[in-house]
């Protein structure tokens, strides 16, 4: 990556397209049982609106039985749930995944910290998505 990730955000490098890993991602997402709530392709539509954007793209997903606990302790993290995983291609030809550490999103919002366990999963499936296998 070209320059240093922002603060509370995950950065990991990946061997796969832009398009693989938003596929993994819904796929290990619907096979944990979590919900996708959109997705997102921030090139394709740059595309259509006569801009060029190399393959960006995002997955918002998560499971309301574990995001609601947090919004009712502290409405604020509504703005940073559900969670997103973003995938993108860069000038020098590599693929990145990204996602917020679900203790950034703790220490951001002030929800308890016995709350993070609802979120934490959001680190392992962005793991398996971006692996070789």
């Amino acid at each position: 990556m070209t320059s240093k990730a922002p603060a509370g955000l995950r950065v990991l490098p990946t061997k796969h397209t832009v398009a693989e890993i938003l596929q993994r991602v819904v796929s290990i997402a619907k096979a944990k049982g979590l919900t996708i709530f959109a997705q997102i392709d921030f090139s394709g539509d740059a595309a259509r609106s006569g801009l060029n954007l190399l393959p960006t793209g995002l997955v918002l997903f998560g499971n309301p039985a574990a995001g609601t606990p947090l919004m009712v302790a502290e409405p604020t993290v509504a703005i940073d749930l559900p969670l997103k995983i973003l995938a993108w291609h860069d000038a020098e030809g590599h693929t990145w995944v990204a996602y917020n550490e679900p203790e950034y999103l703790q220490a951001r919002h002030g929800f308890p910290t016995d709350l993070i366990k609802n979120i934490a999963a959001v680190g392992a499936l962005a793991a398996a998505a971006a692996a070789d296998a």
